[in-house]
């Protein structure tokens, strides 16, 4: 299927794509548990090495399992190439150390996930690429923000956690206007609801620690867009060794399988939450592009193919109130991953983003009385009751 991916629908891909079989010709991805592979000679390492031919080398940089899964994942998102790297944030730090230089320059949405933030603020501005963050959904401030050595730009549509929705289209054209490229963080997403290389964008990241995989297992990562721009990515992997392992990319594959049924599922159970949350006295406010309500919900509807599983909301009452109502609850799980089966949720100025200055919170608009829920695939209406245990004491 490597060869004509683009007949087919993407619940296909996500079984199909991608699959290479061994010598023994199993239905099953095959997991290839080796650190290096052995050539039938000195020439032919010769010319593996020096990329003369086509072949595995050494696993930090060739595995079949990892081929496996950004094949894939490049069928789904519908993109030249992919890499795989070791967690989300692995992924980020590659594209940046793989395309960028010092003097280089980044305009950044401010509503992105708190790690990425230290990432570009407090490790990558100490070998001379600066960044702007900016608003999401003004891109007249991007305009502004540009200076004549603006490299990239990177965003995340719908944001964490407010699920703020970028209009990728419009700073596409931007970018090219300024000769930078555009990065999409589609974690939220996945490219079962979002292809933003269709709408423009130049580079697609992914955590796969999220949707991808969908059940919480493993960590790791991907950068995807053309074949030119993912061999900077690709060099960096292959020196610094931010590497997928085998098991996890085997993982990755299982889940893909099930990519399309699961954020149907995920998304139809979030907007029922959501609904009932905006109902609800204890609410101040819902976040969530599928909600009317929503400030960007026409532009979801143009560019995403649903709301996602991700409802942020408002408690009244600050602090105390949304930590009361995470302590009350009995099955939902206080963590701060999400894209898992089971429904999770988190206080993200004291957990996901606490490590943000308390100015920077409060321009991303991240209150003391903020919770997000990764809505999972429990029964909606066992969700609502245990939110409701803390919520309905409000």
């Amino acid at each position: 299927m490597n060869h004509d991916n683009d007949q087919y629908d993407i619940e296909t891909l996500g079984v199909r794509a991608g699959i290479e079989r061994s010598q023994f010709n199993e239905h099953s991805e095959a997991l290839f548990l080796t650190s290096s592979f052995v050539f039938n000679s000195a020439a032919q390492a010769a010319a593996r090495f020096k990329g003369e031919e086509p072949g595995n080398i050494y696993a930090r940089f060739t595995n079949p399992t990892v081929t496996m899964f950004e094949q894939r994942l490049a069928a789904l998102e519908g993109a030249q190439r992919c890499v795989a790297t070791a967690s989300g944030m692995s992924a980020i730090l590659a594209t940046v150390m793989g395309l960028l230089s010092a003097g280089d320059h980044i305009v950044a949405s401010r509503s992105i996930f708190g790690s990425t933030v230290q990432l570009f603020n407090n490790i990558i501005a100490r070998f001379g690429v600066e960044t702007t963050l900016v608003s999401p959904t003004d891109v007249d401030e991007w305009r502004r923000a540009v200076r004549p050595h603006t490299k990239l730009f990177f965003v995340e549509s719908p944001s964490n956690p407010l699920t703020e929705v970028s209009d990728i289209g419009a700073l596409a054209a931007l970018a090219r206007e300024s000769g930078a490229r555009l990065a999409v963080d589609n974690c939220f997403c996945s490219p079962a609801l979002q292809r933003p290389l269709e709408l423009g964008a130049d580079i697609v990241i992914h955590s796969a620690t999220k949707y991808l995989d969908g059940q919480g297992r493993v960590l790791g990562g991907a950068v995807l867009g053309s074949k030119e721009l993912m061999e900077g990515v690709f060099t960096f992997l292959r020196t610094a060794g931010p590497t997928l392992s085998a098991f996890n990319a085997w993982v990755f594959l299982k889940g893909l399988e099930t990519l399309k049924l699961r954020m149907d599922a995920h998304s139809a159970s979030a907007l029922q939450l959501a609904s009932w949350l905006e109902q609800h006295p204890g609410v101040e406010r819902v976040y969530y592009p599928g909600l009317p309500s929503h400030p960007q919900h026409a532009l979801a509807l143009r560019q995403q193919r649903s709301g996602g599983g991700i409802v942020a909301f408002d408690v009244k009452g600050g602090k105390e109130a949304a930590w009361k109502v995470v302590d009350a609850t009995r099955m939902i799980s206080i963590t701060a991953n999400l894209g898992d089966a089971k429904t999770t949720i988190t206080h993200p100025a004291t957990t996901t983003h606490g490590r943000l200055a308390p100015e920077q919170r409060i321009a991303a608009s991240i209150g003391d009385g903020l919770l997000r829920v990764a809505v999972g695939l429990e029964s909606v209406r066992d969700i609502q009751a245990d939110l409701a245990r803390g919520l309905d004491t409000l």
